[in-house]
């Protein structure tokens, strides 16, 4: 079984696992690139998961729906072209592949926003980025924190499998915060040379998220001292305030 991203859009990976013959796709933001990568491989499709309702994970629904109407397309209640809706507890099983992924709901990002893991491969959409995490729409920071603290319960070697090609830019902002970080600047060291040859950063491993990533990391006391430094917060209170102010913070950085 393989793991490749699809390049879709600018910066949005669509995840596929195939055997050769036949392939899953993760959040479908665009039909061509599937369409594409398909007829170049003579695969079939298998099935399709869908994170949660963004344009961008959500609008190649329609034309793979056309093109492969019997096709199952696992999601939260509610989102157009989702004929197979899943929530918290769901296990999707899709026999051609031998594959089963179990379905955390993770609000914050979105009310409705699902994670898929199992075979040690997280597929977390817009909720975890490598070394930062998503925006706040219409969750809460304490929906979206307590989301996270979920996914890093997972096993350690998970395999990180977000949505945006974000990296660097989240880098900047962690290195901004905690200069003298070196986890932070080995790993942008390795993400820049990845970049320049035209390679993903992506996945990474869940052991590394827990390591750099400062929205993993509410209860560090340098981070803390760090954001304090940064945004004149002399005190926080538990790990959800610290949390709000982090992303917070990222949002005015950006």
């Amino acid at each position: 079984m393989s793991l490749e991203p699809i390049l879709a859009f600018e910066d949005n990976y669509i995840w596929t696992i195939h055997d050769g013959r036949v392939a899953l796709f993760v959040d479908p933001g665009e039909a061509g690139p599937i369409l594409t990568w398909l007829a170049d491989r003579r695969m079939r499709p298998a099935a399709v998961l869908v994170t949660h309702r963004h344009g961008d994970h959500v609008g190649g629904l329609g034309p793979l729906r056309a093109r492969f109407p019997e096709l199952p397309v696992y999601g939260p209640a509610g989102i157009a072209g989702v004929n197979v809706e899943v929530g918290e507890g769901s296990r999707c099983t899709i026999a051609a592949l031998g594959l089963s992924l179990d379905v955390m709901a993770t609000p914050g990002h979105t009310l409705e926003h699902v994670v898929y893991h199992g075979h040690g491969w997280l597929f977390c959409g817009d909720t975890l980025f490598s070394c930062g995490c998503g925006k706040v729409f219409d969750g809460t920071p304490a929906m979206l924190h307590a989301s996270l603290k979920r996914l890093a319960a997972l096993p350690p070697e998970t395999l990180v499998c977000c949505a945006h090609e974000y990296t660097l830019d989240n880098l900047l902002y962690a290195r901004a915060l905690e200069p003298d970080n070196p986890v932070l600047a080995d790993w942008q060291t390795r993400a820049e040379t990845l970049r320049q040859a035209g390679h993903p950063t992506v996945p990474t491993r869940l052991a590394e998220e827990l390591a750099g990533n400062p929205f993993l990391r509410c209860d560090d006391p340098e981070l803390r001292r760090c954001l304090a430094t940064r945004t004149g917060h002399a005190t926080f209170g538990d790990s959800t305030d610290v949390f709000a102010v982090l992303r917070s913070d990222k949002d005015i950085f950006n």
